[in-house]
């Protein structure tokens, strides 16, 4: 059975427990990470999440997150995720928004609540994604992406709305 690492208010470990049993009403703050991978020619790969998955199904989101087992560093736990989630190995990973959380309510009032650093990472196989997690992908430029989740906010998860306005390469291409 996975677990989670449950966390303070000031994000210091304080337990674990069953990730089955926190996310729901009352979802603990607990770690998290979110992970988003950029191709050669700079877009992102954005996923919709599976109907199955307990929060937000079916919306559009980054290109996969999840959650560390306690013990494991947020960075090996990515890696595995990115095979998990996605079938792929990944390379060039970064670290981009260290202290990044958030709490969120879904429409059928799942809480996420979670301190989640926030990576960016290269593809280095081809795409395999699980129907279990993803039902659907694309690639994305990283401005048409901003612009659709400030004009359809709804339409994607409430991370990935956070996320895009604090995350350099959305700005920089604001910018351009």
């Amino acid at each position: 059975m996975d677990e989670v690492v449950l966390l303070s208010p000031d994000g210091d470990e304080i337990g674990r427990a069953p990730k089955a049993a926190v996310h729901g009403a009352d979802t603990p703050l607990h770690l998290a990470f979110s992970c988003y991978l950029h191709d050669d020619g700079g877009r992102i790969l954005v996923t919709r999440r599976a109907l199955e998955k307990r929060s937000w199904p079916g919306v559009w989101t980054n290109s996969f997150c999840g959650h560390p087992v306690p013990g494991e560093p947020v960075a090996d736990a990515v890696r595995r995720h990115a095979r998990h989630e996605l079938g792929i190995e990944i390379g060039d990973l970064t670290l981009e928004l260290p202290l990044f959380r958030y709490r969120a309510v879904d429409p059928a009032g799942v809480v996420e609540h979670e301190v989640c650093p926030v990576y960016s990472a290269r593809p280095l196989t081809p795409l395999a994604p699980s129907p279990h997690e993803v039902m659907e992908y694309a690639w994305a430029e990283p401005a048409q992406l901003a612009a659709a989740t400030r004009a359809t906010p709804w339409a994607f998860s409430p991370w990935l709305v956070l996320q895009v306005e604090l995350l350099d390469f959305f700005r920089l291409e604001d910018a351009a």
